[in-house]
């Protein structure tokens, strides 16, 4: 996916997310308290945990409400059980698409997540019929407006352990592998820079270029999994025509 179509993704996101800025907390909240359930409650020595803060933080969460959020997982206000759960399938024009939950009752996601699907065009399929087409990758995306030079940033970042940096007139967009994320991600941020987004995601291997009419419904689709109090992440290999805001 290019630097211009995963901001142009990350804007989008980050406009429905202001206006349903509640729901996007207790989705960070929920990967909090599991990530601190499975490995602790100490940042310093679980390392999901301190990405699912730093993802906080760069949503502007409140800190007691992450604090809250690691009581929760540590088991000091009730107990916490939530299943990770991933599902696949095609959207329009054979888009692949990938949903990752978190829940406390399979059978009312799985419905859900069908649903979503089937309403706007696509279908669910079996495990591994699409992430196969996906390669996971840290990615982390600085504004050029106010940032370092190229260069110096790319030094930064290949040195604290990145892949690769590409560059657009708007974005960097630099990969990491997901054991080298944090790491890169603490370096960069440690030298000032202001970053826009930074995630493990899962970043396709080639891109389906939509119409204005298959943008449209599949738009939808992805709005409605979005939606959804169970559904974390959604990734998917789609490419927007140019002008389309969504």
């Amino acid at each position: 996916m290019s630097g211009h179509s995963k901001w142009h993704n990350i804007q989008n996101k980050k406009g429905k997310a202001d206006a349903k800025r509640g729901k996007i907390f207790t989705k960070i909240g929920r990967e909090i308290a599991v990530a601190c359930k499975e490995g602790g409650a100490n940042p310093d020595a679980n390392a999901k945990l301190r990405d699912a803060i730093a993802k906080a933080k760069l949503n502007n969460m409140p800190l007691d409400t992450i604090t809250r959020a690691v009581k929760k997982g540590a088991g000091e206000l009730g107990d916490t059980t939530f299943e990770e759960i991933v599902y696949e399938g095609y959207g329009p024009s054979g888009t692949a698409i990938i949903v990752e939950a978190l829940t406390d009752n399979k059978n009312r996601t799985a419905g859900n997540v069908r649903h979503s699907f089937d309403k706007f065009g696509g279908n669910m399929g079996t495990a591994g019929c699409v992430s196969y087409m996906f390669d996971k990758k840290g990615v982390i995306i600085v504004e050029r407006e106010g940032a370092m030079d190229e260069d110096e940033l790319m030094m930064l970042a290949l040195d604290a352990g990145a892949d690769d940096l590409t560059s657009d007139e708007e974005v960097y967009e630099i990969l990491t592998t997901p054991d080298t994320f944090s790491t890169v991600r603490d370096a960069l941020e440690a030298a000032g820079v202001t970053l826009a987004s930074a995630e493990v995601s899962m970043v396709p291997q080639n891109i389906v270029e939509l119409d204005l009419e298959k943008s449209a419904r599949f738009t939808k689709l992805i709005d409605m999994l979005e939606d959804d109090d169970d559904v974390q992440n959604v990734w998917h290999n789609a490419e927007f025509p140019d002008g389309w805001e969504g």
